[in-house]
């Protein structure tokens, strides 16, 4: 059945091929952003967190929100206020929504969040991480822990709320797989042992989509593949799929440190995370091996 969707982070990496899949099974779509500035596949209304501001209208005929809305995580040095703008991001669009929906008259009935496998810290060991880990004590642990204490609150107003817990997503359009293939020659980072959470765009753009369309998920699921890949099988496999040379020889903890400063947590700590809880509620990976998911990427 079609229904009106409002995406926030709309013209980011997932939304730029969510929108479409959606579109392609007839739903409406309406996009928040902090420019009205008008598009064919949607309408647009303007909002700005820091002003707590949501253009009049914006949830009118509205049947879910899908929230995606956040500073890139690794977009920019880890300065203070960086950390600020990804902290509130998050966590203040988040509420501004919620307040606004407690205020007015509408249909919304479902709300699908992002939110990410930063919640369980920057190092989880070997062992399979499920839903019911303990909260780690990371900076980005932090953020994401808050994010999903502010989009909690959209359940006290009978929405049913999912909150999709994001690993490393695979594109040819951006993040972590381009960023890795920049250089010359493709190298293990740190030792090479950590793990790699990743899930393929398509994959995570269809989980937002079932997330939406199945009344059965309710709560937090982790949106990952269900095979994690150490650091260095993830670049070796990376660079046979595009071409690149693959260069055994890890770049040294010290370096990535020198290079990012506080950001290199995110890659000399590895997270193993499980996807059971999501293929237990019926999600079906199009992509459930990175060299399938690699293959269809360099193929594009």
């Amino acid at each position: 059945m079609s229904q009106k969707i409002l995406i926030t982070g709309g013209t980011g990496l997932v939304g730029s091929v969510l929108i479409p899949m959606l579109k392609a099974k007839g739903h409406q779509i309406v996009v928040l952003s902090r420019t009205k500035k008008q598009h064919p596949d949607y309408e647009v209304f303007e909002w700005d967190y820091k002003r707590e501001y949501i253009e009049e209208g914006a949830f009118k005929g509205v049947d879910t929100i899908m929230h995606l809305a956040g500073a890139g995580v690794a977009d920019a040095k880890w300065t203070t206020e960086r950390k600020d703008e990804i902290y509130n991001s998050r966590t203040k669009t988040s509420l501004l929504l919620f307040n606004e929906l407690q205020k007015i008259d509408h249909q919304v009935k479902t709300f699908v969040a992002a939110s990410a496998i930063g919640i369980y810290g920057d190092d989880t060991g070997n062992q399979m991480t499920k839903e019911t880990a303990p909260i780690g004590q990371s900076f980005l642990a932090h953020v994401t822990d808050a994010w999903e204490a502010s989009t909690n609150k959209i359940s006290t107003l009978g929405i049913r709320l999912v909150q999709l817990r994001i690993g490393i997503v695979l594109s040819k359009d951006g993040g972590a797989l381009v960023e890795l293939l920049k250089p010359p020659v493709a190298a293990p980072l740190g030792k090479g042992k950590q793990y790699m959470s990743w899930i393929h765009i398509v994959d995570l753009a269809q989980m937002f989509m079932d997330a939406m369309e199945n009344d059965g998920y309710v709560g937090a699921y982790n949106a990952v593949a269900p095979k994690p890949e150490t650091n260095r099988d993830f670049t070796q496999k990376a660079a046979k799929a595009f071409g690149k040379v693959f260069l055994p020889i890890p770049v040294p903890a010290l370096v990535l440190k020198l290079m990012l400063g506080e950001m290199a947590a995110i890659v000399i700590g590895g997270s193993r995370i499980s996807s059971h809880k999501i293929e237990e509620a019926g999600f079906k990976f199009r992509f459930p091996k990175l060299e399938d998911a690699v293959s269809d990427l360099s193929a594009k």
